[in-house]
């Protein structure tokens, strides 16, 4: 077995600055705390455009493995619908995602799509009369799960779309999809929107108190790359995310769920850890802070021990907001420079006010 070097990405780690040191507050993260005090930042991905419609760590991904058209776009759902089914042709693929969007006070809004608690028995009946609605366009849906589906349509083109945990708990207006045939894709949904309005799943649903599927939200779209022509950054990866998933498997990189732990890891590993993305998309902090504890105490203190005894050449972090990441790398000797020292909230405040510092 390679001596590992690890890095690790943390989607959803970094909240708006003015609420850290709260979220941080009394908090145990003795492994994260001597990472970024004595580790050196190595890269920040801040988009110039505030409205940048793509997550930050699809955007690392997409850079990663050499997939085009970063930062507005992360051609991803070739790959998400590889791991989904096991399948990949070389057609172009959206992620076509039921959800559900409500009315605020003067705006419609996306409720993240990961909380629809959609029934595979619900999936299949509204996915029924939504292939039926898209073949009558020259357009093949798919559904490998009951709460992932998959859209290719050469009348959509290549959309510019906004990914769900961007736009969810937002004003939906600025993340529809944009580009030649946006009003083509209005129409399709608008068309999909009536025939669920009164769906028998729907009023099961609201029967039983929970928001009807009322929406396809269109995102990550693209087409299959020949595994020669891109990236290979690394040897080993754990993750448990779809897309990541699946480019380990379309470019044969060994592949392993996160419960594999760090014992899995070989040679150059990536880390693709989610905890956090939930608890902060429906801003529940008190889970957040339970998640970022457990990742410290399960995954950053094992890693920093490693490479403490020389088990690791060295642990890099890239922390994720909702628009901007940042990289900081720890390698032996950096770990070694006892004199530097920097709370935790005090070096973590300035990493997420960089995303918000764009104008």
């Amino acid at each position: 077995m390679d001596t590992p070097a690890l890095h690790f990405l943390l989607p959803f780690a970094l909240p708006a600055s003015a609420h850290l040191p709260a979220l941080l507050a009394e908090l145990e993260l003795p492994a994260l705390e001597k990472l970024l005090a004595r580790g050196v930042q190595s890269a920040q991905d801040v988009p110039e455009d505030p409205f940048v419609p793509t997550l930050p760590h699809e955007r690392w991904l997409a850079d990663a493995f050499g997939l085009p058209g970063v930062p507005s776009r992360a051609p991803l759902a070739p790959f998400m619908l590889l791991d989904d089914s096991g399948t990949l042709d070389t057609r172009f693929w959206y992620c076509a995602q039921p959800a559900h969007i409500h009315i605020a006070t003067d705006h419609l809004m996306l409720t993240d799509p990961a909380d629809l608690d959609l029934s595979a028995e619900e999936s299949a009946a509204l996915f029924a009369t939504a292939h039926a609605l898209f073949a009558e366009e020259g357009g093949e849906l798919i559904a490998p799960r009951p709460d992932r589906w998959y859209l290719s349509a050469p009348a959509l083109g290549d959309l510019l779309t906004a990914s769900p945990g961007r736009a969810a708990g937002r004003n939906v207006d600025i993340w529809l999809p944009q580009g030649k045939a946006e009003l083509t894709w209005r129409k399709w949904q608008n068309e999909v929107q009536m025939a669920w309005y009164d769906h028998p799943a729907n009023q099961a649903r609201e029967a039983r108190g929970l928001p009807p599927v009322n929406a396809i939200w269109l995102y990550a779209g693209g087409q299959r790359i020949a595994a020669p022509r891109l990236n290979r950054p690394c040897v080993t990866m754990l993750a448990d995310a779809p897309a990541t998933r699946g480019l380990a498997t379309h470019l044969q990189i060994a592949l392993h769920g996160t419960d594999a732990g760090l014992a899995a890891a070989d040679g150059r590993t990536f880390v693709q850890i989610d905890t956090l993305t939930p608890h902060f998309l429906m801003e529940d902090w008190a889970r957040w802070r339970d998640a970022l504890v457990d990742i410290d105490r399960n995954w950053l203190a094992p890693a920093l021990e490693r490479v403490t005894k020389g088990q690791a050449r060295e642990v890099a972090l890239t922390l994720c907001g909702d628009s901007h990441s940042v990289t900081i790398r720890s390698r032996s000797g950096d770990l070694r420079k006892f004199w530097r020292r920097q709370a935790l909230d005090a070096r973590m405040v300035p990493l997420a006010r960089l995303g918000e510092e764009v104008t």
